[in-house]
């Protein structure tokens, strides 16, 4: 199979020499040409523009710092789109947006092409390694034509459903990540100010249940994703005791603790419901209701 990969920097890079390592003939194209030094020397070939290579390549992935590159790329002048045969695909691996995927879809109909938008996860290493999460809308049909591309640059392949919900995946994705990111700030800061030593600390958290990630692996498939909360993995109560004593501990050291605030408030509007008793991932329903009674469950058969 002849695949085509456009943008070869710190993820794209790694991601086209996995290509080549699994078999695949590669022909490649990126702003700077010496970015694929490495891999022309390794037996890729070089297309002078997006279109070009579109025209000589049945599968066409591209890695994009955004949604402005990837619309250039996929739309405007010498773009995928002029250069696409009939039947041929264009998998987008960046982070864009789910609009912008929809859009290019579109476009790419008009020509019997088809548009699959499939961001990643994992870092540069990942890429290096092929330890990656990638997250793929689209057609089921063209996914499993193109799986077999897919598994070569990542170890975790999913199908999110129609063209632009792997998009919203990977942002959710990593609004959670970044979220973790800050309330982990706010807490290592107020350990270290109230007087543990750092490495203490870090490992203390890592060898508990958070740092263990059993939250995404046991507590919310059984609680918050099954609407079970009756049978208290903790309760309520409990975990506003423990945030409030938290947040008294910031006080005494004079450390902000803006996300710990927000937290005390959703667990003491918890309890304010009558939920004290319940597990503690009840308190999430509040979001539910604000996002206008949306409700975030998955089936015993998915989990």
């Amino acid at each position: 199979m002849d695949i085509g990969f456009i943008g070869l920097g710190n993820m794209g890079g790694g991601m086209a020499a996995n290509l080549l390592k699994a078999g695949f003939r590669l022909t490649v194209n990126d702003l700077r040409r010496e970015a694929a030094d490495q891999l022309l020397e390794n037996g890729a070939e070089w297309a002078d523009t997006p279109s070009l290579l579109a025209s000589r390549c049945e599968v066409i992935l591209t890695s994009l710092p955004g949604p402005r590159e990837i619309e250039a790329v996929a739309l405007e002048k010498d773009g995928i789109l002029e250069g696409i045969m009939p039947g041929g695909v264009y998998i987008d691996l960046s982070t864009g947006y789910p609009t912008l995927a929809r859009k290019i879809f579109a476009a790419f109909a008009e020509k019997n092409a088809h548009v699959m938008d499939a961001p990643v996860s994992g870092s540069t290493i990942g890429a290096q390694t092929g330890r990656m999460a990638v997250m793929a809308s689209g057609d089921r049909a063209v996914f499993d034509r193109c799986k077999p591309v897919l598994d070569a640059i990542g170890d975790r392949v999913s199908y999110t459903g129609e063209i632009g919900s792997g998009t919203v995946c990977k942002l959710v994705h990593n609004c959670i990540g970044y979220g973790i990111q800050a309330i982990a700030a706010e807490c290592y800061t107020l350990g270290v100010k109230a007087g543990v030593d750092p490495a203490a600390l870090t490992e203390a958290v890592a060898n508990g249940a958070v740092g263990r990630g059993i939250h995404f692996s046991f507590v919310f498939p059984e609680t918050y994703f099954q609407g079970k909360f009756d049978k208290p993995l903790f309760p309520v109560k409990g975990a506003h005791k423990d945030v409030g004593l938290a947040l008294k501990l910031g006080r005494e050291h004079n450390v902000p603790m803006a996300i710990g605030n927000l937290v005390i408030q959703e667990l003491t509007a918890a309890i304010n419901r009558g939920w004290g008793e319940e597990d503690a991932r009840k308190a999430m329903l509040l979001q539910e209701e604000r996002a206008g009674n949306i409700r975030v469950r998955v089936p015993e058969n998915r989990k």
